[in-house]
Parts: structure tokens; C-alpha cells; sequence
């Protein structure tokens, strides 16, 4: 694995990979057999993986959600789903490549699938924005909703954004407005929505496309009001205490599911998705299959009540 595409606590993990990769040719080449220390290597290797992964802080949590392999909407897309047809543009200024979106099945099943791209090298990140949606991304999210809806279609939304694009543009063209169309759009879908964290969530950028009857995060998403580097600028002014905000914010998968604002954590593979899209991906898609089965048969008014009252007790607690 090159330099720059692994996180700093990961170091240990490559270059005991690197050994055990090492020995192997050296066996192959030299035509001796070191099965016994290659094996012994292999457990170490696992024993080390797993201290590491049990052990991540929260800032730790959010550098992995943002891994540079880290797997993105359209390699999900790939891999769970076929006949995918993407449709593009909001038809009134122009196509958001930072949101990706259209018709697929999952298995037999058709649905509408949503959900925000980010890119893997400079050109790509330049042209997907970094998953920052202006506007007319989220507008066309909406028509996709709209489509959804018109055709009787459950809709499958994939999150993974830093945040709504905040340039004069983006503000001139109405982001706050589009952001809040949204919310209101999807309350009122009568269709099923399932919505997965696959890496970040950030503020509205992630709640413009992110109401659903199931919200789902991956082992290590994030999502949270603002990015920990975010809130560091604002209460410590140095985006260098972007650790001690994580820990202040709460923002991995296992505060959210304690706080009731997910409702399941999906597993990845060990070391994180980047290491195994395929497993990430069947995992992700065994959770979304069981939900759209659970929310099938719902009547619609049933449906539309409990997303709202879903909703309406976040944030309620008691004084004692």
C-alpha cells in the first residue's frame, strides 16, 4: 500500500503486511518453507488489527470514515444493484455532479436510488465538488423524489458529504431553501425511504437528502451537525483542536445509535470498507433489503406518522 493511502495508525498494520508479503516471495524464491513463520506472522497481524480497530478514538473514527479508498455511492451502486440508469440535472439550471442518482433494482425489486458522490484523484474530486452539493443538487434530488413517488418506487439514499457547497453561488442560488425543501419533500414521500451513512455526514448538507423512514450509519460514518474541524473553529478558533470536538460533538456510529437518531449500525469488514468492498457492500445491502421488506407493507398513512413521530423525538429528554 503506497504512502498516502493509509491513516497514520495504520502504519503498524502495512508494515506487518509488508513483511508477511516479503517472506512469501522470498519462500516462493528461494524454495524454502516458512509456512509455520508466516502463519505466526498472520496471527500477529490479526491480534494487532483487531487492538487497533477496538481502540479508535472518535477523531480516529472520522479520518477512517474519510479514508482515500474508502468506497463511495457508485461503488455500492456496482455492486448491490443492477439496471442502474442514471438521470440527470434538476431541469431548471444545471446537473450537480457532486449527487448521483436514478432508476436501479435491488434484486427484483425497482427502486430509486440517491446518493452523494465524492472523487478518488484531484480531477475527480474537482469534478464531484468533494460530495458538496450546490443547490440545483438538491433540486435534483427532489425530482428524483418526485419521480419516485409518481412511479411507486422505495428510495434508497447513500450520504457521504462534508457538507452543502458554501460558496456565493451556492448561497445566491437558494442552498438554504433548497436544503429545507428537501426536508419538507420527504416527510411528505409516501414511499419508503431508507437512508445510509456510507462515510460522512455533515450538517444539512447530509439532512437535505438524509429523511427516511430507516437511517442507517456504517461502523465507521460519522454525522453530526457541524465537522469537528468546524466546531474547532468556532469554540477554539484552531481547527487543531478537531479531536477534542469530535470527543465534545459525539459524532460515530455508536453515539448516534445511543442517542436514537440511527437505527442500526451496519458492520464493515475488519480494518474498515476500504479494505473489502465487496463484504462492505453485501453488508450494506442485507440491512437495506431487511428494511424495505419491514416497511413493504406498511399502510401509508402508518408510514408517514411514524417517520414524522421518528423525527419529533430526537432531542427529548427527561429532567429529573
Amino acid at each position: 500500500m503506497a504512502e498516502g493511502t493509509y491513516l497514520d495508525f495504520e502504519k503498524p498494520l502495512v508494515e506487518l503486511q509488508k513483511r508477511i508479503s516479503d517472506m512469501r516471495d522470498f519462500s516462493v524464491g528461494e524454495s524454502l518453507q516458512l509456512d509455520g513463520e508466516i502463519q505466526s506472522l498472520e496471527k500477529k497481524l490479526h491480534r494487532l488489527r483487531e487492538e487497533i480497530y477496538s481502540g479508535l478514538s472518535r477523531w480516529q473514527r472520522v479520518q477512517l470514515s474519510r479514508h482515500p479508498k474508502r468506497p463511495h455511492t457508485l461503488d455500492y451502486i456496482e455492486r448491490i444493484m443492477t439496471d442502474f440508469v442514471e438521470l440527470h440535472g434538476d431541469r431548471g439550471y444545471a446537473d450537480d455532479k457532486a449527487v448521483v442518482g436514478g432508476f436501479a433494482r435491488l434484486d427484483d425489486q425497482p427502486i430509486m436510488v440517491v446518493g452523494q458522490q465524492k472523487g478518488r484523484d484531484t480531477k475527480q474530486k474537482l469534478h464531484r465538488n468533494f460530495g458538496m452539493m450546490h443547490p440545483e443538487g438538491y433540486r435534483k434530488a427532489r425530482r428524483l423524489f418526485y419521480l419516485a413517488e409518481k412511479f411507486k418506487l422505495p428510495i434508497v439514499i447513500f450520504i457521504d458529504t462534508p457538507g452543502a457547497y458554501p460558496g456565493i453561488g451556492a448561497e445566491e442560488r437558494g442552498q438554504a431553501e433548497a436544503i429545507a425543501k428537501n426536508i419538507q419533500v420527504m416527510f411528505d414521500i409516501t414511499q419508503p425511504i431508507v437512508c445510509v451513512v456510507i462515510g460522512e455526514g455533515a450538517s444539512g448538507g447530509a439532512l437535505g437528502i438524509g429523511v427516511g423512514d430507516r437511517v442507517f450509519m456504517l461502523e465507521y460514518s460519522w454525522y453530526s451537525v457541524i465537522s469537528p474541524e468546524g466546531c474547532a473553529a468556532i469554540l477554539w478558533r484552531d481547527g487543531a483542536h478537531a479531536p477534542e470536538a469530535a470527543e465534545a460533538l459525539k459524532v460515530v456510529a455508536d453515539d448516534l445509535m445511543q442517542l436514537g437518531i440511527v437505527d442500526k449500525i451496519i458492520p464493515e469488514p475488519p480494518s474498515g470498507a476500504h479494505n473489502d468492498y465487496d463484504l462492505a457492500a453485501a453488508n450494506v445491502k442485507s440491512a437495506v433489503a431487511d428494511a424495505l421488506a419491514q416497511l413493504r407493507d406498511l399502510p401509508t398513512q402508518d408510514l408517514l406518522d411514524q417517520r414524522l413521530d421518528k423525527y419529533r423525538r430526537m432531542g427529548v429528554y427527561e429532567e429529573r
